[in-house]
């Protein structure tokens, strides 16, 4: 029996292709981007916040998806897609704010980008959810509970 291959993922980890096992977990906060952690809203001009940024966003896709011990290939690829497309997306948001305006082919390559990445999020299961706004039991039950007491 042949030994199986491992792979290097994109945090850094090994990756067993054919029991799909990691060895490290999520990274730490500290190693996030500036985007991901909250301190900026727009990511800065540089190859290795990039970088930090796109692995931020697979780990974030890959464990909506389960985590990379059941995500399948063709999943894992679409997900380095997208994480691809949403960051190359905020550089250019980044370019767009810092210069006050988008010209026209700018313009249509970021609008062709985001309409991509929308077909391939909906390819792994980009859903609508609406909201429950409906009280929990514990409520109802609270409510009840005072209701009665205040009429007694």
């Amino acid at each position: 029996m042949e030994q199986p291959v491992a792979h290097r993922v994109p945090n850094g980890s090994r990756l067993n292709r054919r029991h799909r096992r990691t060895t490290t977990s999520a990274p730490k906060k500290s190693t996030a981007s500036c985007v991901t952690n909250g301190t900026k809203v727009l990511l800065p001009p540089s190859t290795r916040a990039w970088t930090r940024r796109l692995r931020d966003l697979l780990e974030a896709h890959v464990a909506d998806l389960g985590g990379w011990d059941i995500i399948s290939n063709a999943e894992m690829a679409l997900v380095r897609r997208c994480a691809t497309l949403i960051v190359e997306c905020e550089r250019r948001e980044t370019e767009f704010a810092q210069t006050g305006f988008a010209d026209d082919v700018a313009f249509a390559i970021y609008q062709t980008a985001v309409n991509t990445l929308r077909r391939c999020l909906e390819s792994l299961g980009l859903q609508r959810r609406a909201k429950d706004v409906s009280p929990s039991l514990h409520d109802i039950i609270e409510r009840a509970t005072r209701n009665s007491e205040a009429t007694e």
